[in-house]
């Protein structure tokens, strides 16, 4: 099965963990009874192959907050990780002139942001209504795609999780919502995936884990 497979992979993966520190959060984001201390649970995966996957993880909720992916080049060099879940690094974290900058906020910005029970989407600086998107999967393909009846914004994008457990994609699985010039769309996870996910935490847990104030994982 191929659910299994994916599972024995990341079981037999050479991993390391590092828990790494909160700041102290205040607001609405604070959790009551707990001082509003959220700390990150890092994961760092070596495969026979040589990729690289790396996660974080919530520590209190489990909940998976990055995941990216490093793979060797043909000469044998260290590629550049490549993010699937999570916020990008912000622009002008180079050296871009300010006025490129402020041009470039403007622009739809994609990002992956998951749920316990859901696969999420959000394009950011998108300010149509929600009756110019469309937002569909294409089963040839393998994808879903998003776009607007003004023709103004066009994109695809896989689900590589259901790629790597060789599951179809449903069109009923999917839906979309839209607020605040944010488009959000959600695939709800198929039950093999929950029940994944949910043996890769117990697994995760039998790692002897490292602890540190800021500082990152590393497989030596």
């Amino acid at each position: 099965m191929a659910v299994t497979g994916w599972m024995e992979s990341l079981r037999t993966a050479q991993k390391t963990a590092l828990l790494q520190d909160g700041e102290i959060e205040q607001g609405p984001r604070a959790v009551p009874g707990r001082g509003g201390h959220r700390g990150r649970r890092k994961v760092h995966y070596l495969f026979p192959d040589g990729k690289e996957m790396a996660e974080e993880y919530d520590e209190k909720t489990s909940e998976l907050l990055v995941r990216k992916w490093r793979v060797k080049s043909a000469v044998g060099a260290m590629g550049q990780w490549q993010l699937e879940v999570g916020e990008p690094a912000p622009l002008g974290a180079g050296n871009l002139e300010p006025e490129l900058i402020k041009e470039s906020n403007a622009n739809p910005i994609f990002m992956r942001k998951d749920t316990k029970m859901s696969f999420q989407w959000r394009i950011r600086n998108l300010p149509y209504p929600k009756d110019v998107y469309s937002v569909c999967v294409d089963q040839k393909e393998r994808c879903i795609i998003v776009r607007t009846t003004n023709k103004k914004y066009y994109k695809k994008f896989s689900i590589p999780d259901l790629d790597r457990h060789q599951l179809p994609l449903d069109d009923a699985l999917l839906s979309f919502a839209h607020a605040n010039c944010t488009l959000i769309i959600s695939y709800q996870k198929p039950k093999e995936v929950v029940v994944a996910e949910s043996e890769l935490q117990k697994e995760l847990k039998k790692i002897k884990t490292a602890h540190s104030n800021d500082g990152d994982c590393k497989t030596q």
